[in-house]
């Protein structure tokens, strides 16, 4: 059902027909629905009835909706499931989506849930699959895959690629490798179509094949697989031997994962969270952001009394009305700076020395500055300001507006060169520090030109 759509009715129908345990009724009306459909319902459902769901259902349907639960919820299901059946559960699933489900148990229900798996086979590929770092290639990588060795013939080749085929899910290559298990390279399946069944594999296979080490990060996985537009790339340990493969998929969702954790971390949450995590975490996760607002809130008020005079002088007194709109404008500008550098960080395109970068960044402000000035002064004539006044808080923006852009470019790339994640100075961090330099830049100059 392409265009199923979960709305409020058939989730109500649902909760009702779980009240009621009509099984039958509830098999019906879910059979044809898609499992990711059914992990949205299942989402929107209490723990209880979700398991409810996930009991009543096959195993061959089940096992595909749990990798797509939301966190909190598979992590509720997953216990009021027994040992032997999340074990059912996990012994469909692939590889790579099994040791997810296991990592998220407790350490001594995943070794109750490993012993409950029959495969010996697939419980060995989990068990390596959950030494390595959960954002490495390692971690990502499914073993399940379709290899074949370069001395064989043409005829056996196929038997063996159909023989693996019926383990496997979807097939997004074949892989060449050498008695050693060492990778050689892949197979156009047009070329072994179109050979000689009594050729070998290694005089019509294709040497060149991009690959990633089991040790790589996940972002430089996604980068190599965006570069190339690849469906899947494989993974080999450090003596080139082919030990798995990453699919599109399990990019997407690790992209999905950083951008919400960058995303969090711009907005100034310290740590992942999730809405209906609690008061408790929610504030742990915010508390350090807004305890830095607040110190350069105080800066701010410290700067402001230095220059109190200018309260005391009718013909200076117009300069604090314009503190929030140099604040504001060294607070975006800094922003935006810094978004520009650290989205081309992320993507691996930003050219040229830190240097050319500034040089860049001084010539856009000038003539972002150059405008807004110009604006300022117009306003300035409009309400019949001093024109020396205008000109002095038009310079004072113009100077705020170099210095903060400036600010927003160094930031991010010092912090990266550092092994510090930039999306940092797109949040508060940036923000109020801009505004405290930009206030103090702002009476400065105002006090130089105008002599108080």
């Amino acid at each position: 059902m392409s265009n199923f759509q979960i709305h409020k009715d058939f989730i109500t129908a649902i909760k009702i027909l779980i009240a009621e345990e009509s099984n039958i009724k509830l098999r019906i009306k879910l059979k044809d629905i898609h499992y990711a459909d059914i992990a949205e319902l299942v989402n929107e459902l209490n723990p209880d009835q979700g398991t409810y769901l996930i009991k009543l259902l096959d195993s061959e349907k089940t096992a595909d909706i749990l990798p797509e639960l939301d966190e909190y919820q598979r992590e509720a299901v997953l216990e009021n499931l027994s040992a032997k059946e999340i074990a059912e559960e996990v012994e469909i699933l692939d590889t790579d989506d099994a040791a997810d489900i296991i990592a998220e148990l407790p350490e001594e229900r995943q070794e109750k849930v490993m012993s409950e798996i029959t495969d010996s086979s697939h419980i060995d590929d989990i068990r390596e699959l959950l030494t390595y770092d959960e954002n490495s290639a390692g971690g990502l990588m499914a073993k399940e895959l379709v290899k074949v060795q370069e001395n064989l013939s043409v005829l056996k080749c196929l038997n063996t690629i159909k023989s693996q085929a019926e383990e496997i899910t979807r097939i997004h290559s074949v892989y060449v490798v050498d008695s050693s298990n060492r990778l050689k390279g892949r197979l156009s399946l047009k070329d072994l179509l179109t050979a000689n069944s009594q050729d070998k594999v290694k005089d019509i296979y294709i040497p060149k094949v991009d690959f990633v080490t089991v040790d790589q990060d996940g972002e430089e996985v996604a980068k190599i697989m965006s570069k190339y537009d690849l469906e899947a790339i494989p993974v080999i340990n450090k003596k080139r031997e082919l030990v798995g493969r990453i699919t599109i998929d399990d990019i997407l969702d690790l992209i999905k994962e950083e951008a919400e954790k960058d995303y969090q971390l711009a907005a100034g949450i310290a740590s992942d969270v999730e809405a209906d995590d609690t008061i408790f975490e929610l504030s742990r996760a915010r508390l350090p952001w807004l305890f830095l607002g607040l110190m350069g809130g105080l800066g701010s008020v410290f700067i402001l009394q230095k220059f109190e005079v200018i309260m005391v002088r009718p013909d200076l007194r117009s300069l604090f009305f314009y503190t929030p709109l140099i604040a504001a404008m060294a607070g975006n500008v800094g922003v935006q700076s810094s978004a520009i550098i650290v989205q081309g960080l992320a993507n691996n395109n930003l050219k040229g020395s830190l240097l050319s970068r500034l040089i860049k960044e001084i010539g856009l402000s000038l003539i972002n500055g150059f405008v807004l000035s110009i604006l300022l002064i117009i306003f300035g004539q409009i309400i019949n300001q001093d024109l020396k006044l205008s000109l002095t808080i038009a310079l004072s923006m113009m100077s705020v507006i170099i210095v903060a852009a400036l600010i927003g470019t160094f930031t991010p790339i010092v912090l990266n060169k550092k092994g510090i994640d930039p999306a940092i100075a797109t949040g508060p961090f940036i923000t109020t520090s801009n505004d405290i330099f930009g206030i103090f830049l702002f009476f400065y100059i105002a006090k130089i030109i105008l002599g108080f």
